[in-house]
């Protein structure tokens, strides 16, 4: 699973086709087993590395896309699962066969939405047909370039293909919360240590939070809930306060009115998420019935206790906002979302685990099936009546 805003590369094709050989030049070193025995990648492998022009990239090795067996289908719907979380996929072929495999790998690929390039591999073996090549590309409409993992200098060409192939909006840095504040301005980060805080560090959104108030030659200030009274009484006032909503009542309760206040979670939302979307399904908490089911989103995977926010504090707050008896599932991970149609709303943990492809194609799921969706800041903020304060900061009140 992601951790980063780094673009993601998926690598398919059928069995023997070289892509393990692709990965490993592209790297510079033996990063995947190659072999010529078909079927030698079993489960998706990354990699990360630098690539000129793009940046920090993941690139992802899987199975053959014409794996067969029961073993085989199961490592093929493994390979399917890599796209819902790529920004671009290379479809390697070879012989000048282009068949089944990789029509449905395209069919699919177009379906998540991702762009892709595809690269005829061991062309020294046997060269790319001009009508061949002419047919692929006016069938699937992308590029097909000529290849041979022994032909070094095809390196530059095949990186420009691949900066031609992937949308800037994967690799352009994206800013937290720089259009909110103005450099030298005090950004206060209120940051509860409870039972949920892991040991010995801090979240992820609290970190980025941390290094995107910096990057934006802005001033920090980093403190614990129960120091917020004293803070706001013996220094000047914030140009924006961030906090975790979990606290969001009692900071806002203490927070100036005319100080603009936000979370880590709803700020991740817009960087990531699906924002707009969120916002038109939080106020579907008001609408809940008797005997509907709300399906909580979660992407880490992380030992459940009573604090746990997805699973004990959001379904008690739900059923005390709405007073009605309101069922819960809970999906972690990338899980496949199954019969999603039977929620009356789906309530998406902040996604730092996982990149905004990740999370707009989970979410996607929901919307298509014209579920409603949220996210758990904007659901606490709704739910403790600071719903239109925690939005202002991004003009949405």
């Amino acid at each position: 699973m992601a951790k980063d805003l780094k673009p993601h590369i998926g690598i398919f094709g059928r069995r023997n086709n070289g892509k393990s050989s692709l990965i490993n030049y592209l790297t510079g070193q033996e990063t995947a087993i190659v072999s010529e025995q078909a079927g030698t990648t079993t489960d998706p492998v990354k990699k990360s590395i630098e690539i000129f022009g793009i940046g920090p990239t993941v690139l992802i090795d899987t199975a053959g896309i014409d794996d067969v067996g029961v073993l085989g289908q199961q490592r093929m719907e493994r390979t399917m699962q890599v796209m819902q979380e790529i920004d671009c996929a290379i479809l390697v072929i070879t012989d000048n066969q282009f068949g089944y495999p990789e029509m449905m790998t395209v069919e699919k690929l177009n379906e998540y939405k991702v762009p892709f390039l595809v690269v005829h591999n061991k062309s020294d073996l046997n060269p790319l047909n001009g009508d061949f090549k002419n047919m692929v590309e006016k069938g699937v409409s992308a590029k097909v370039l000529e290849f041979s993992t022994l032909w070094q200098d095809k390196s530059d060409e095949l990186i420009q293909f691949l900066k031609k192939t992937i949308p800037d909006s994967a690799y352009q840095k994206v800013s937290l919360l720089g259009d909110l504040v103005n450099p030298g301005e005090m950004v206060l980060l209120v940051c509860p240590i409870d039972a949920e805080a892991p040991e010995g560090r801090m979240i992820l959104p609290q970190v980025m939070a941390i290094r995107d108030v910096l990057d934006n030659d802005c001033l920090c200030a980093v403190i614990k809930e129960t120091l917020l009274e004293s803070y706001l009484e013996r220094m000047p006032r914030p140009a924006l306060v961030v906090t975790d909503s979990k606290v969001f009542g009692y900071v806002s309760s203490v927070v100036p009115e005319q100080v603009p206040l936000t979370s880590f979670s709803i700020a991740m939302a817009r960087m990531r998420g699906d924002f707009e979307n969120y916002i038109k399904g939080t106020p579907y908490l008001s609408k809940l019935k008797d005997g509907d089911k709300v399906l909580i989103l979660e992407f880490c995977t992380h030992q459940v206790n009573c604090e746990d926010i997805g699973r004990s504090k959001l379904p008690r707050m739900i059923r005390k906002f709405t007073g009605k008896e309101i069922g819960f599932d809970y999906m972690s991970g990338l899980s496949p979302i199954k019969n999603v149609g039977q929620y009356a709303l789906a309530v998406q943990c902040g996604g730092c685990m996982a990149t905004r492809k990740q999370l707009i194609n989970r979410t996607n799921v929901a919307v298509n099936a014209g579920v409603p969706i949220t996210n758990y800041g904007m659901a606490i903020a709704y739910m403790t009546g600071i719903f239109d304060r925690v939005m202002s900061p991004f003009g949405k009140d």
